[in-house]
């Protein structure tokens, strides 16, 4: 990124009438869109609280972590904020390949004036931290001990950034934002569901000035979020089978809290499922190469009982003594 946004908020949007949150606060947005505002989800249902959380990010520079279990849709709740307020939005996956020079820069070898001469490249945390950006972390709890020290000077900062690698100071745009996404709150990971996550530095942890969670949701609200996704189903017969799709997602969840197996069904696998029994037209079927090919084979039958406890029906034998050949 080497192209400055030279552009400021200059509309308020209702939260009441554009997230449907029962609220008088209006937040500062941008009349235009470019190519870096998130693609918008007119179907989108949001979590009143966390939505709230990440909006007064937006509007009050705050910054915002947002942890929880995975498939609930905590980066997706910000980049769909980010769409509705035409912010420009870059997600970054804090992986183990991600490095301190992929945040901060490199000398590169550059032609200037017809000669090969060696340049410090601006990685793109500068990049944002001087623009009118939403910087989004993912899997903030992964990241590597150097990756993480790079960040605590982006949280120490009151306006401005010293970039040790270019003697140079920068100043923070008056509208970049920080957010981070979670599946753990720096404590570490004690159900073995997260392997790769750390125990973050309680310092740095101290420095998110709103912190958020987001976690599974009613089967009422979790009804509303596939149906969304899949209009289809809202009629009478639909719901009954998402309902139960959502009762044998609840029972995984319930059963992985209870030590019984060790995978568990996500909103996201839900939808997954909802979709593979559109494609297979056989729910059974699309249960089984959506979650139960992924589990242990010793739970297997513990969780063909959860099908047939939600759904009235066994689970065919050949789908539940699979074994790895």
């Amino acid at each position: 990124m080497t192209t400055n946004l030279n552009i400021e908020p200059d509309i308020k949007i209702s939260v009441k009438q554009t997230f449907g949150i029962d609220s008088d606060m209006e937040v500062d947005a941008f009349s235009k869109r470019n190519e870096l505002v998130p693609t918008l989800d007119p179907d989108y249902i949001f979590d009143a609280p966390t939505t709230l959380a990440i909006l007064n990010g937006f509007s009050h520079s705050k910054k915002v972590i947002v942890h929880g279990n995975f498939g609930t849709g905590k980066s997706t709740h910000i980049t769909q904020i980010a769409a509705r307020l035409n912010w420009p939005c870059i997600r970054i996956n804090l992986d183990s390949h991600i490095s301190r020079i992929d945040l901060i820069g490199k000398d590169a070898i550059v032609l200037k004036d017809g000669k090969q001469v060696t340049e410090f490249k601006e990685g793109i945390l500068p990049w944002a931290f001087q623009n009118p950006v939403a910087l989004v972390f993912d899997e903030y709890d992964a990241g590597r001990p150097d990756v993480m020290f790079v960040l605590q000077r982006i949280l120490e900062s009151d306006g401005s950034f010293t970039l040790l690698d270019k003697n140079k100071v920068i100043k923070q745009n008056k509208y970049f934002r920080l957010f981070a996404t979670a599946n753990t709150i720096g404590l570490g990971d004690t159900s073995g569901l997260y392997s790769g996550t750390n125990i973050l530095n309680q310092a740095q942890l101290d420095r998110w000035e709103i912190v958020t969670s987001l976690n599974y949701l009613s089967l009422e609200k979790e009804m509303e979020i596939i149906l969304a996704k899949n209009k289809r189903l809202n009629n009478t017969k639909g719901k009954e089978k998402v309902a139960n799709m959502i009762k044998v997602a609840s029972l995984t969840r319930k059963g992985f809290a209870a030590g019984d197996i060790s995978t568990v069904m996500s909103p996201r696998t839900v939808l997954n499922w909802c979709s593979n029994a559109d494609i297979f037209k056989d729910v059974g079927y699309a249960f089984r190469v959506t979650f139960l090919n992924k589990c242990d084979d010793t739970e297997k039958k513990t969780i063909a009982e959860y099908y047939q406890r939600c759904f009235g029906e066994d689970l065919p034998e050949s789908m539940i003594n699979i074994q790895n050949r």
